[in-house]
């Protein structure tokens, strides 16, 4: 069975919402319920946070010690370079990406799409992204670790920085599958950007508490609260050229 390490980046920069990936939710930070959720998929064979050797990401070092997990440490701009420095440090045979600004991650989805990543051999990419059925931030992607490494060799600008991208927008040079779950849940944004979707998310966590909570019961309730959804509703999402 494939070794899938999980890797997380995870830095204090933002530039419409700094800090945020140690803002407290319920108790605990929203890097530790990145990490929480990661580790509760139960398909995870490692766990590593890739943070940029910038001093203002001392702070994460530290929170990483807290909830041990180990912390990788490279370029601030280049966050491919980061994930192959982590990937060296921490090997596998595949890499699940997740981001430390999605703190309502569901396990059962990383569950599920790494059971499909292992199901199709010869898959260089999966996603939940690539035709979009779910919310932003419970997306899941699991990468071959051959394939990063190629993308290191090949990937230029904002590739470099999307750490995947240039494999999903280069289908002819990588085997690509996308995964879509029904219903449609696309139209709800659950990632944290702005002070919107922080209102939103602390909203949903001052509800629920400490726990990981499945997107459907989750979706369940978000459908009864229409003034909830419409916090950041309008936020609109950075396009891949933007960093």
């Amino acid at each position: 069975m494939s070794r899938i390490v999980g890797i997380v980046q995870a830095r204090m920069g933002s530039s419409r919402l700094p800090g945020k990936v140690l803002r407290p939710l319920a108790g605990r930070s929203v890097l530790g319920r990145v990490v929480r959720a990661a580790r509760e998929s139960g398909v995870l064979a490692d766990l590593v946070v890739a943070t940029s050797t910038e001093p203002a990401d001392d702070a994460v070092v530290v929170e990483c010690a807290r909830l041990d997990v180990p912390c990788h440490r490279g370029p601030v701009d280049d966050v491919l370079d980061r994930f192959v420095g982590a990937l060296d440090a921490h090997p596998g045979d595949a890499v699940a990406r997740f981001t430390a600004d999605c703190p309502l991650l569901d396990p059962e989805i990383i569950r599920l799409v790494a059971d499909v990543y292992r199901a199709v051999p010869g898959l260089d990419y999966v996603s939940t992204s690539i035709a979009r059925t779910l919310p932003r931030g419970v997306d899941v992607e699991i990468i071959d670790a051959g394939a990063l490494r190629a993308l290191h060799r090949l990937a230029t600008g904002h590739h470099r920085v999307h750490v995947t991208s240039y494999a999903y927008t280069h289908p002819e040079l990588f085997r690509v599958l996308g995964v879509t779950l029904t219903p449609d849940r696309s139209d709800l944004r659950l990632t944290l950007d702005t002070e919107q979707d922080w209102a939103l998310v602390r909203a949903v966590t001052d509800h629920f508490g400490d726990v990981s909570v499945p997107l459907a019961k989750l979706a369940d309730w978000l459908a009864g609260q229409p003034a909830l959804r419409a916090l950041n509703a309008g936020v609109r999402q950075k396009r891949l050229e933007e960093s």
